[in-house]
């Protein structure tokens, strides 16, 4: 029997909803899970109305994107749990091939190759994942930027039981704190570089919006696992 996947998807008031909402539900993957938790949302919340009979929605007081995730992953019934940003998209075979992957690697966590597409859906960049030859120069990577991106990624459930969840006070960088986490645990990051994944690069996006204060947040981040990390490359 295939094991359920969880597809968690954080909203916070994007007009993009409905078109991430779209891809999940066009997967070509079963028996899929779809988790929608909306973070306090005060706008867009109309687009969620014609998928209620097929999701499965949490309403929360806003808390940012860490704890919504927290929030998904909580209530997920999935053995595998898969992130999806409401402004993002999933190609129809992203969750399948993923966890075959994941299956065949024997792994806790994975993360894939994307495109970049703008606000009106059209890609602007193929294949812009970095690719890298060995998992040392991966690693490596990690002293000067972050080279995952979070909507790629496929855990396994049973891996936050190990290291925990998301942690809620980083605004911007709690995907960066958990891959350090993940590593520093142990356990390995394969790559699946198939394009599985459409990235929105918009000006409503939080990354833009607040350049200076995730640029800030990314330094004290990197900052505390700085020492730990340099460790597990040498």
């Amino acid at each position: 029997m295939r094991p359920r996947v969880t597809i968690v998807i954080p909203f916070y008031n994007c007009g993009y909803v409905n078109q991430a909402l779209q891809s999940a539900l066009e997967q070509s993957y079963d028996p899929l899970e779809i988790i929608v938790v909306d973070d306090g949302s005060t706008i867009h919340r109309e687009l969620l109305q014609p998928y209620l009979p097929y999701i499965y929605y949490l309403g929360k007081a806003n808390g940012g994107t860490a704890s919504a995730l927290n929030q998904g992953i909580r209530h997920a019934s999935g053995e595998y749990i898969a992130w999806l940003s409401s402004d993002d998209t999933f190609h129809k075979d992203k969750i399948n091939n993923q966890i075959s992957f994941m299956i065949e690697q024997s792994a806790y966590i994975s993360h894939t190759n994307f495109n970049l597409i703008n606000q009106y859906s059209q890609i602007t960049s193929q294949r812009a994942g970095a690719v890298f030859s060995t998992v040392q120069e991966f690693y490596r990577c990690f002293l000067e930027g972050n080279p995952v991106n979070g909507c790629t990624v496929m855990f396994k459930k049973e891996l936050f039981a190990q290291i925990g969840l998301f942690n809620e006070l980083l605004a911007y960088t709690h995907d960066l704190d958990m891959w350090y986490r993940v590593m520093l645990a142990g356990y390995a990051f394969p790559y699946l570089n198939e394009v599985l994944v459409n990235y929105r690069w918009h000006d409503g996006m939080g990354t833009q919006k607040h350049r200076h204060a995730v640029e800030q947040e990314y330094l004290i981040t990197q900052a505390r696992h700085r020492i730990s990390f340099t460790e597990l490359l040498n």
